[in-house]
């Protein structure tokens, strides 16, 4: 858990919190709300974002008439099905916009610490190590670390879930079917763990009644909101429709693709996740499949779960990371509750939680740390926006990277950057960075159109320090150099034609001053 919490905390960025789960994507900001447009959030460069980015606007206006939320979302009557966890940001935050988004964006790391705590009931710490990895295969799934990482719906359904059949095993039958039902808002598919109501105990028509009844309270939530969304906003028409098809069909399509993948571009392709993780459910879903138990309440959930695999479409399959481990995360959970002990099922146990070893590969922290600003808060920072002074790189830049003790961007000729200032006032400031190339070069640094460094760079690291007064706005940066790039090199620079690396920016804020130069 301290290792879960280490990772969130490094996805927290000044001024933006923790949107960089959200997965906003810069495609689309110019749909968006009018409040999301005005403060500071993290947006994926190039790319249409994902599905969270117009929940966290529902959680910032849970108003389905509202026209703005119309046009923000890709398609409301099929969004609002799952209002949820928008319900529970906006209540959360008082009804404050900006306050909503953010606490959306954390919704499911709260889960994920929830979930820990409520499976110790199932993997107590004094089971050994096989309880350690039952909980940790769920804790640590691809499909619950999706979730987390693009503040998906999947793990605070999964919360649900298992608190509902928590309740069913403490013999609280209409406190377990209410809580099954109100997660259903949450997600259509967690009305299918309402299988794991608890069967009458006797063979009575009052005991079937109230089992009827139970059954219910499960599915009526979920029925009357879709009958209110499709009144108030009309059916959704345009999207879903490739969520489902023909049994094992989309399936079989996914083991082709990655397949073929793998086989094209080799061990460093995200084929082999994909392959992974198809491994995980089919062992799954061949453990309900091969192992009848009726009478079990977990096994009654699996089992619903591994009918819906067999049904799920491309939209849920294809591409990576898919949605199918996320989807049957409830899969997961029965399978790790059921699998019996012992050395003969190890194999299985193992196999069936393959997807622990791709999560890695999901919970990168940003790596968009090119440049750091340091100094007092008031003047780096915008409280009611969030707007900070930030550094912007041109297009002669290749993607940031980073190591434990520095970061850096690589030139591909010369290029440069603007530092920008959202303060009405301009700031005295001190602008550090390192420069470096793989061969002896000469480079310039104009501010404007004023040289302010000059000099030759190697493999040794060459400091550069300015101060300067930031107005208001931008200041632009520009980094010259005449040589030519350096050829391809070997390893991972072989694709890369390259001039030198900017290293470990820090813009330091001194104190107000006039504008200037």
């Amino acid at each position: 858990m301290g290792a879960f919490l280490w990772v969130v905390a490094q996805c927290y960025l000044p001024g933006k919190g923790f949107t960089y789960f959200v997965m906003f994507g810069e495609k689309q900001s110019g749909r968006y709300l009018p409040e999301l447009k005005a403060i500071n959030y993290y947006a994926l460069d190039d790319s249409y974002g994902y599905d969270a980015q117009y929940y966290a606007q529902m959680a910032m206006r849970p108003h389905l008439a509202d026209p703005e939320l119309a046009q923000a979302v890709d398609s409301l009557p099929y969004r609002a099905r799952r209002i949820l966890f928008c319900w529970t940001a906006w209540l959360a935050s008082g009804g404050d916009p900006v306050r909503a988004l953010h606490v959306y964006a954390v919704q499911n790391v709260a889960a994920w610490l929830l979930l820990a705590w409520l499976l110790l009931r199932w993997f107590p710490p004094g089971g050994g190590w096989q309880n350690f990895l039952r909980w940790a295969g769920v804790m640590f799934s691809f499909g619950l670390c999706f979730s987390v990482r693009g503040a998906l719906v999947d793990g605070p359904s999964l919360l649900l879930i298992a608190a509902g059949l928590a309740l069913a095993e403490m013999g609280r039958p209409w406190l377990s079917a209410a809580i099954l039902g109100v997660s259903g808002l949450g997600k259509e598919t967690n009305i299918l763990a309402g299988s794991g109501l608890a069967l009458p105990g006797e063979n009575t028509w009052r005991a079937w009644l109230r089992f009827g009844l139970q059954v219910m309270v499960v599915v009526l939530p979920l029925g009357l909101w879709l009958a209110f969304v499709t009144m108030r906003v009309g059916m959704a028409t345009e999207m879903g429709e490739r969520n489902f098809d023909l049994p094992f069909h989309a399936y079989a399509v996914k083991w082709q693709a990655a397949a073929a993948q793998f086989g094209q571009e080799g061990l460093g392709s995200v084929a082999k996740w994909n392959l992974l993780s198809q491994v995980a459910l089919t062992v799954q879903f061949l453990f309900f499949a091969l192992r009848l138990r009726w009478r079990e309440a977990w096994w009654r959930v699996g089992a619903s779960y591994a009918v819906l695999m067999m049904f799920l479409g491309d939209a849920v399959w294809e591409g990576y990371p898919g949605a199918a481990s996320r989807v049957l995360l409830p899969m997961l959970l029965a399978f790790n509750i059921l699998v019996p002990r012992g050395r003969r099922w190890w194999l299985v146990l193992l196999l069936g939680n393959l997807s622990v070893v791709v999560s890695p590969d999901l919970l990168k922290p940003p790596a968009q740390v090119s440049f750091q600003v340091e100094g007092p808060r008031a003047l780096g920072m915008i409280e009611k926006s969030g707007r900070t002074v930030e550094a912007i790189f041109d297009a002669g830049w290749y993607q940031q990277e980073r190591s434990l003790w520095e970061y850096w961007r690589w030139a591909r000729g010369s290029a440069g950057f603007t530092i920008r200032n959202p303060q009405p006032f301009a700031i005295a400031a001190e602008v550090k960075f390192g420069l470096r190339s793989n061969d002896v070069r000469h480079v310039r640094v104009w501010l404007g159109d004023r040289m302010v460094w000059e000099g030759s760079t190697s493999t040794k690291l060459q400091s550069v320090n300015v101060s300067t007064i930031l107005p208001p706005g931008d200041q632009i940066w520009r980094l010259e150099t005449s040589e030519p790039p350096v050829p391809p090199g070997s390893g991972k620079e072989q694709l890369r034609q390259l001039t030198f690396s900017l290293r470990d920016l820090v813009i330091t804020l001194k104190e107000r001053a006039p504008a200037g130069p």
